[in-house]
């Protein structure tokens, strides 16, 4: 069982920045592509940022390419989101995900196990 926990999530400003951090349980995080997901009211979870295993390969959501960066520290069982740049169409409940094989996927369905999300909120 791997259990993740997201922080980092507030209330910020239009043009701002947030980090989102997830901090995953168990000994094989290493091993694990991560996934940063997002779900807006009314909207279809989608995927904004994925990261294999080592960190080699990385995939973005062409909304946030070029303002989002996600990277993870295998040392410290931990991936990060770090959002700059925020608009408020970026508003949402952010979710990370573990995928229990090293290459990442942009499909929601191949992830194994999920945070219960942090909040998002981008005033205009």
């Amino acid at each position: 069982q791997v259990q993740l926990v997201e922080s980092g999530g507030g209330l910020v400003q239009a043009g701002g920045s947030l980090r989102l951090s997830c901090a995953a349980s168990g000994r094989s995080f290493s091993t694990y592509a991560m996934g940063w997901f997002r779900q807006a009211p009314g909207k279809e979870r989608e995927l904004v940022a994925a990261i294999s295993w080592k960190g080699a390969n990385t995939y973005y959501a062409d909304s946030v390419l070029g303002r989002f960066t996600i990277s993870r520290d295998n040392a410290k069982n931990t991936v990060y989101l770090q959002m700059n740049s925020l608009k408020p169409e970026d508003t949402a409940v952010y979710y990370c995900a573990a995928r229990l094989t090293g290459q990442l996927t942009v499909n929601g369905a191949d992830y194994h196990y999920w945070g219960q999300g942090t909040q998002v909120t981008v005033s205009s």
